[in-house]
């Protein structure tokens, strides 16, 4: 199970950060992304982090968003800097034993948190 939460309506340029909770095996073994989606717009995955750590990123969030995990925790982190109007989305966190090309290829979602950035 995967139950994020942090989202909230922000204004342009602030930060926030969004956490994943979830089962110990998910933060160790599996891929974590962090995926959102726009109304009317597909899903864009905006970062993932490997078992190992490697992680990457989105251009359009690239120098602005951090993925990070701690497993003591059982936790995921995104943290959201610099925000703009364009970040508005349904955050999802993910999870699946590998990483994927494809945001829609993961098979464990979390219900979403719901980010909002007016200018």
């Amino acid at each position: 199970q995967l139950v994020e939460s942090g989202g909230g309506s922000v204004q342009a340029g602030d930060s926030l950060t969004l956490s994943c909770s979830g089962s110990e095996y998910f933060i160790s073994m599996y891929c974590m992304a962090w995926i959102r989606q726009a109304p009317g717009k597909k899903r864009e995955e905006v970062a993932h982090i490997a078992p190992e750590g490697d992680t990457t990123y989105a251009d359009s969030v690239k120098g602005r968003f951090t993925i990070s995990k701690d497993k003591d925790k059982k936790t995921m982190y995104l943290q959201m800097t610099d925000l703009e109007p364009e970040d508005t989305a349904m955050y999802y966190c993910a999870a699946d034993f590998r990483c994927w090309s494809s945001p829609d290829a993961y098979d464990n979602w979390g219900q979403g948190t719901q980010v909002t950035v007016s200018s």
